[in-house]
């Protein structure tokens, strides 16, 4: 255990990422408080509180004191909870069983959430996070130049939404720690814009291989009324769809930010020349994106 500035125990979970802070009582947080929870999150990029049992509205107030709020583009939220909140029941689905940073088919994917477990079973449903930092780091130097040239396509296809794209830098520019990460995700991208496709399918199947080891994870077993932060800009996560029982989860999410690469060298989409041939479905996508970006004349 590790002291806070706060008085806090701060207890590291892996080398790569996460930490149990135990002491702060998140309804009742200082300023300078709110801060130090700031200040680790950007240390251990998924910090989890245990015995907090929050109230919906204690949560969305816990999720403002870090910026403002969005709904959920694609999942309904309850009537019966504050618009700010998504609920998901692991007996209605929704289990999200693929590793993933949330939103990334958005032009600003969310900056971070804070979930609140309800209710969960005595054993299975854990979580896994991936540090995209560390995915990066320890990457080939010639593998690092390569992928800080390129961007990815990534869809909403999961949420039935396929139309709802973005192409974001596959390394991504952390802006408050000035670290690079890798930003590319099993569940959302579909496809690297600059190389062809059969180069895409090749290149992507590694990386996202590459960010699931164990070496740059943490997993965590939950305990109803436990509250998880995560930096959503350097992280992915999944969930371990082994357990039965009622799992419910309760999460707001802080609105996004622009997504930048680092600057160098830059390559072109690559598209197969025929448009009359028969394509991926991605290369398809990829051709609708790029022409429904360009600006009209």
């Amino acid at each position: 255990m590790i002291d806070s500035e706060s008085g806090w125990k701060v207890r590291p979970l892996s080398p790569a990422l996460g930490a149990e802070v135990i002491g702060p009582k998140v309804t009742r947080l200082k300023d300078d408080e709110v801060k130090e929870l700031k200040k680790l999150l950007l240390e251990h990029l998924v910090i989890f509180m245990p015995d907090q049992f929050l109230s919906p509205e204690a949560h969305v107030e816990l999720g403002k004191r870090f910026g403002p709020l969005e709904g959920h583009p694609n999942l309904s939220s309850d009537a019966e909870l504050p618009q700010e909140i998504f609920e998901l029941k692991a007996s209605k689905g929704g289990i999200a069983d693929e590793w993933h940073t949330d939103l990334t088919f958005r032009s600003s994917p969310a900056i971070m959430s804070i979930m609140h477990i309800v209710e969960c079973p005595e054993f299975g449903g854990d979580t896994l996070w991936s540090s995209t930092y560390a995915a990066y780091e320890q990457l080939s130097s010639p593998m690092k130049d390569l992928c800080e040239g390129l961007t990815a396509l990534h869809d909403a296809h999961p949420h039935n939404q396929p139309d709802q794209m973005a192409i974001h830098p596959v390394v991504r520019f952390h802006p408050e720690t000035q670290r690079r990460a890798l930003y590319v995700n099993q569940h959302f991208t579909r496809r690297i814009v600059e190389l062809s496709a059969e180069e895409s399918e090749a290149i992507l199947k590694y990386l996202l291989g590459w960010i699931s080891q164990p070496k740059f994870s943490v997993r965590y077993r939950w305990r109803p009324g436990t509250v998880c932060i995560w930096d959503n800009r350097c992280t992915q996560h999944m969930v371990l769809n082994d357990f039965s029982g009622e799992r419910i989860i309760q999460r707001v999410t802080v609105t996004g930010d622009k997504v930048f690469g680092v600057d160098g060298k830059k390559y072109k989409p690559a598209l197969n020349s025929d448009r009359l041939s028969a394509q991926s479905r991605h290369d398809r996508q990829l051709f609708m994106h790029l022409k429904n970006e360009q600006p009209s004349s």
